[in-house]
């Protein structure tokens, strides 16, 4: 009896799915030595083969060795934006490529990752829907390389939902407000023609507008050289690079950001200290820019 019981807890323990599993926040698709254009065609090819939405690319750093393919799909942005807390920021997806050596490496954002980060408890909530859009990702890419391998650091899936890097640093739910409008039409205005006019060295990547829930998500690129990302990225990590571009999102009349500490950790969880030190104007900088933008 006693040899059954521990059996059956064993099998509870190890049926509830990620429960105590490490999880990464990069997904490999593989490499290939077709060009960044041709391998970039490919994967939007296949994105778009199944139901998935290309929102917008750029070049981070304005390197023509570094893409980035932010996408989304129906059902995801559907359901994420349901979330209150800004449950959006978790609908677009992002596909990294990195040339080098006469090889081009491709990954992905992990869901799983994203989602539980960025949803916190509401992740099981619409687990069901969420786990039908991962599963659909990973036969998407499975066509064009080999089985996807994580990459990028790991932290455990039960404490993604309350990541923060190190003791006093902030959380998901510590967003930096960075300007309030007198209704959510003149936010999504004020900050297109910001965007439109490159103002703080910006471009726009993609915007998501839920016309309904007044909700908008601006993917945004800073290009300035000396505070952007030809400054911040060579030192942290290019290989991580579906991290970018950095968000805005406006919720009714308000317009936050993830905080630096926050995003860039969650994004590159394996950062050390001292690493991460070298970039420690960085968050102050992209507070800055994107303020700026929202002004």
């Amino acid at each position: 009896m006693k040899n059954i019981f521990i059996t059956l807890i064993f099998v509870l323990i190890f049926s509830t799915g990620s429960f105590g599993q490490n999880l990464s926040p990069y997904l490999k698709i593989g490499e290939t030595s077709e060009t960044l254009q041709q391998a970039s065609e490919k994967i939007t090819q296949a994105l778009q083969n199944n139901a998935f939405t290309i929102l917008g690319t750029y070049n981070p750093s304005n390197k023509s060795t570094l893409k980035v393919i932010a996408f989304t799909r129906t059902d995801l942005k559907n359901t994420v934006v349901k979330v209150t807390d800004r449950g959006a920021l978790a609908a677009v997806f992002k596909v990294g490529l990195v040339e080098k050596n006469g090889k081009v490496t491709m990954s992905y954002t992990n869901p799983e990752y994203l989602l539980r980060a960025y949803l916190g408890d509401s992740y099981n909530t619409h687990k069901s829907a969420l786990q039908k859009v991962t599963a659909d990702l990973k036969t998407t890419f499975a066509a064009i390389g080999q089985e996807s391998s994580p990459f990028g650091g790991s932290v455990k899936a039960e404490n993604l939902k309350k990541y923060h890097y190190k003791v006093m640093m902030p959380y998901f739910t510590d967003p930096v407000t960075l300007n309030e409008f007198t209704s959510f039409e003149e936010g999504v205005k004020t900050i297109e023609a910001n965007l439109k006019a490159k103002k703080g060295e910006t471009v726009l990547v993609y915007k998501l507008i839920y016309e309904k829930e007044n909700v908008a998500v601006f993917g945004i690129g800073m290009q300035n050289k000396a505070k952007g990302e030809s400054h911040f990225l060579p030192i942290i990590g290019e290989n991580n690079i579906a991290a970018m571009p950095y968000e805005i999102i406006l919720q009714g009349k308000k317009a936050t950001m993830l905080p630096g500490k926050y995003r860039l950790a969650v994004s590159w969880p394996e950062l050390s200290m001292g690493t991460f030190m070298k970039i420690v104007s960085t968050p102050g900088y992209i507070e800055d820019t994107l303020e700026a933008v929202c002004k």
